[in-house]
């Protein structure tokens, strides 16, 4: 009966939807090599281990503590130091058996430092070259020579992640170029020169501001919508009080740091600039493998790019303008069903054929706010919520009666 109960309860695991496999730990794996313990520690601190354990295939190009010496005496900012950390993770897998069979000898790859949008150019890759005598070289694109070479394995989960020993560190005047403070970065001019303009400007016309710069050395995190999107979205945000507008502005920030791989690992409901009191102002932070969604009772939006990580301060582009249920309420009540119509309609009087304007319930949350139309798609939104859901029962109540049939006819 025990073997029997066992075998069911192994099949439900495989077979319910959720289930999850441990990823790897850059920190833990490192730790095991106490002669990489600077290195270590540095992917620590600028906090590109939690990027690294949150990617499904990468290769960490690991340097020990004598080769990070010439690295240490330039004494740079926690800031350079990650975009010179970030071009030593390569986006793909490297195992020791893969680097000396490349393709033609050479291959250029990507990294992190390419990846944040910081690089300028192809100054982010690396070229890995298969040279004479069973060497491997390393080299960053702008400098355009070998600057490292492989020396071992240190640990290899293919097609995972592959943590690998080279030479030296690589040099990049582009990472290790001076990186100005989060305080000191125009977050409006930044938001403008990377497709976020509308925003921008409706930013710096309202008090909310204030509330971003008020919040930056705490900690922010903001979520800009494209100009494509908010511009679609003007009608409504036109139609809003001036404090509404300001509400909805500083719905779109987060007053705490929130790297993409701490959003990947904390996901559920999230404050935000504009929560206070009654008026609760959060959303609910999703994500699906590399994917991650902010949903709201209104709208969903996809992540789709990183315009600044620099501790404290994050600001992410998305697909959508973020809705508040505090302000857009009317856009959650169904609509009133049609009147029925008279079995035998007859002539109508001017007054009648008048139509009736029907005002938006009021919202008790934030009185000074008003109503907008409905976002297009919400219907189908929630269906397609409903659906899911529905699709999810249905394949847990399949799982587990399979998993009962099964256990009667080994009993």
């Amino acid at each position: 009966m025990a073997a029997v109960t066992a075998v069911v309860i192994s099949m439900l695991v495989l077979l319910l939807p959720g289930a999850t496999v441990e990823g790897h730990n850059i920190t833990s794996i490192l730790a095991k090599f106490p002669e990489f313990s600077t290195f270590n520690h540095y992917l620590t601190i600028t906090h590109l281990a939690d990027d690294i354990n949150n990617r499904q295939t990468i290769t960490v190009c690991a340097v020990n503590n004598a080769g990070m010496s010439d690295l240490l005496s330039k004494h740079l900012s926690v800031y350079a130091m990650k975009n010179v950390l970030s071009l030593h993770v390569l986006l793909d897998y490297f195992g020791a058996k893969k680097l000396h069979q490349i393709t033609n000898g050479t291959a250029l790859a990507a990294t992190m430092f390419q990846a944040t949008g910081t690089a300028s150019g192809s100054s982010g890759f690396v070229n890995i070259t298969d040279l004479k005598g069973g060497k491997v070289g390393f080299g960053s694109e702008d400098t355009g020579r070998t600057d490292a070479t492989f020396v071992k394995s240190l640990q290899e989960v293919p097609y995972n992640i592959s943590v690998i020993q080279i030479s030296s560190m690589l040099p990049s005047g582009e990472a290790e170029a001076p990186t100005p403070e989060p305080a000191a970065v125009n977050i409006t001019s930044l938001m403008s020169a990377h497709g976020c303009k509308n925003f921008a400007e409706a930013l710096l016309a309202s008090d909310a501001m204030k509330t971003y710069e008020d919040n930056i050395d705490g900690g922010l995190s903001v979520f800009c919508p494209l100009d494509d999107a908010f511009k679609g979205f003007l009608p409504k945000y036109k139609n809003l009080t001036v404090g509404g507008k300001q509400s909805l502005l500083e719905y779109h920030g987060v007053p705490v740091y929130q790297s993409m791989s701490m959003l990947k690992s904390s996901n559920g409901l999230m404050n935000t600039l504009a929560t206070d009191g009654a008026s609760k102002y959060d959303f609910t932070v999703q994500n699906d493998g590399q994917e991650v969604t902010i949903k709201t009772s209104i709208v969903t939006a996809k992540i789709v790019g990183t315009l600044i990580d620099q501790q404290p301060l994050v600001i992410f582009t998305i697909d959508k303008v973020l809705m508040p249920k505090e302000l857009f309420k009317a856009a959650l009540s169904p609509a009133p069903a049609p009147a029925p119509e008279a079995d035998a309609p007859t002539a109508e009087s001017p007054k009648s054929s008048k139509k009736k304007k029907h005002k938006s319930p009021p919202v008790s949350d934030s009185p000074s706010d008003s109503p907008a139309d409905s976002p297009e798609g919400d219907v189908a939104d929630q269906e397609a919520d409903s659906n899911n859901a529905a699709e999810i029962k249905g394949f847990r109540f399949a799982a587990v009666a399979l998993c009962f049939w099964f256990a009667s006819l080994v009993m």
